[in-house]
C-alpha cells in the first residue's frame, strides 16, 4: 500500500485521520490557508464518511445495496451513486474487462462477505507457496459491466436485475478525486494538500515544483524502503497482501478475482504501485496491471510509470515511458540482491512529473 509522503513534507500542514471505507483516511491541507484549511477538512471528513455510508456494500440499508436488491431494470439513485457506477463502467472498458463491478457474487462465495479492517491477513507466503498455478486474469465472456447503463443527468442507473455492482474496485481512488473537487471550491489557488484513502492518493499542487517523496509498503521488504516522488495527480497500490485470507477447506483467498472464473487471481504478482492523472486512473492501472500477470503488468505500467512486486520476490522499477529495473530478484538470479538485501538499491524510484491534476468534474457533495 501507498503510504504518506516523507515528514519533512508534512512539517506545514494541518492533519485529520480517521477510518472509512474500510481502511484509514488521512488528509493534510497546507496550514497557510488557516481556517479555510480547518473547514476544507472538516467537509472532507464529513464526504467521505457519508460516500462510506451510500456506497458499502456490507450494509443492507445503504444505497448501493438498495440499487443491487431492486426488481426494476431502470433504478432513480443519487448523484453519487450514479457517478459510482460510471466510474466503475469505465474502470472495466479501461482495463478490457479486469477490473469488472459485477462480481459480487464471486467475492462473497469466496469468503468477503464483512469488512476486514482490523482483522489480521492470512501468511502471503503460505498463499503464494499453495497456489498450485499462475496465470493472467481474464475478463469474463459475458462482460455483464458493459449491461450497466447510466443517466447520470437524469440520475438513474439502469441494468438487469439480479446483476449486483461493487464499489470496492473503484471507490477509494473515486472518494479521493472528489474530496479534491471539494476542495479547489474551498481553498486558496495553489493550496498544496494530500488525500489519502487507504493508499489511493491525490496530491494538490506544492510549492513551485516541490515534489512529495511517497513511501510504498513493498511486500518481502522493511517499510520506507521504497519511495516515490511526485509533484501532483495520482499515486495507488494494489496487492493482495493485506486483504488474504484462509476460506473453511484450508485454502487461501483474496480479493482480487480473475472474471473468467470468479476465482481469486493468482497471477504472479503480488503488488503493484502506478502512478496516473488522479487518484482513480492509478487505482485503475494498479489492478489492470497486477490481474495482467508480470508482462502485462510492465505494458500497463509503461505510460506513467511504477513498481512491481512479483510472487517470487522480484520487486522491478517501471519508469514512465516503459524502461524496467530489475532491482530484487530471487537469491541466486542473476547477481541480484534478494529481496531483503535489496535496501540500498532502492530509495527514490523514480521522480514523477505531471500536471497537477485533471480539469475538475462536478462534485456530487
Amino acid at each position: 500500500m501507498t503510504r504518506r509522503p516523507a515528514a519533512h513534507d508534512y512539517e506545514a500542514m494541518l492533519h485529520r485521520g480517521f477510518a472509512a471505507m474500510g481502511t484509514d483516511v488521512n488528509l493534510w491541507v497546507d496550514a497557510a490557508a488557516g481556517a479555510q484549511a480547518r473547514a476544507a477538512l472538516m467537509a472532507a471528513d464529513a464526504f467521505i464518511r457519508g460516500f462510506d455510508r451510500s456506497l458499502t456494500r456490507f450494509d443492507p440499508g445503504s444505497e448501493l445495496n438498495r440499487l443491487n436488491t431492486a426488481p426494476e431494470r431502470t433504478v432513480e439513485v443519487s448523484p453519487l451513486l450514479a457517478r459510482l457506477v460510471a466510474a466503475a463502467r469505465e474502470a472495466a472498458e479501461a482495463s478490457g474487462g479486469l477490473v469488472d463491478p459485477t462480481l459480487v457474487d464471486d467475492i462473497e462465495r469466496a469468503g468477503y462477505t464483512r469488512t476486514l479492517y482490523g482483522a489480521a491477513p492470512a501468511p502471503l507466503m503460505e498463499a503464494l507457496a499453495a497456489a498450485d498455478f499462475r496465470r493472467p486474469a481474464r475478463p469474463h465472456p459475458e462482460a455483464r459491466w458493459r449491461e450497466l447503463e447510466i443517466d447520470l443527468a437524469g440520475g438513474a442507473v439502469s441494468r438487469p436485475p439480479g446483476v449486483r455492482i461493487d464499489s470496492g474496485g473503484v471507490g477509494k481512488g473515486l472518494a479521493a478525486d472528489m474530496v479534491a473537487e471539494l476542495w479547489s471550491g474551498m481553498l486558496p489557488a495553489g493550496t498544496g494538500f494530500v488525500i489519502d484513502c487507504g493508499g489511493d492518493l491525490h496530491f494538490g499542487p506544492g510549492a513551485g515544483d516541490r515534489a512529495y517523496e511517497v513511501s510504498v509498503d513493498v511486500p518481502f521488504l522493511a517499510a520506507g524502503d521504497l519511495s516515490l516522488s511526485i509533484t501532483g495527480g495520482g499515486v495507488a497500490t494494489s496487492g493482495i497482501g493485506r486483504r488474504i485470507w484462509r476460506r473453511p477447506d484450508g485454502s487461501f483467498a483474496h480479493h482480487l478475482l480473475d472474471p473468467s472464473t470468479g476465482e481469486p487471481a493468482w497471477t504472479g504478482v503480488v503488488s503493484v504501485t502506478a502512478v496516473g492523472n488522479s487518484a482513480l486512473a492509478a487505482e485503475t492501472t494498479a489492478k489492470t496491471a497486477l490481474l495482467s500477470g508480470p508482462h502485462g503488468a510492465r505494458r500497463a505500467l509503461a505510460e506513467g510509470g511504477g513498481t512491481l512486486v512479483l510472487a517470487d520476490g522480484a520487486i522491478e522499477i517501471v519508469a514512465p515511458g516503459g524502461t524496467v529495473n530489475r532491482v530484487a530478484g530471487p537469491s541466486g538470479e542473476a547477481g541480484l540482491p534478494a529481496p531483503a538485501e535489496a535496501t540500498e538499491r532502492l530509495g527514490s524510484a523514480f521522480a514523477q512529473r505531471r500536471p497537477i491534476a485533471p480539469e475538475p468534474r462536478r462534485s456530487a457533495a
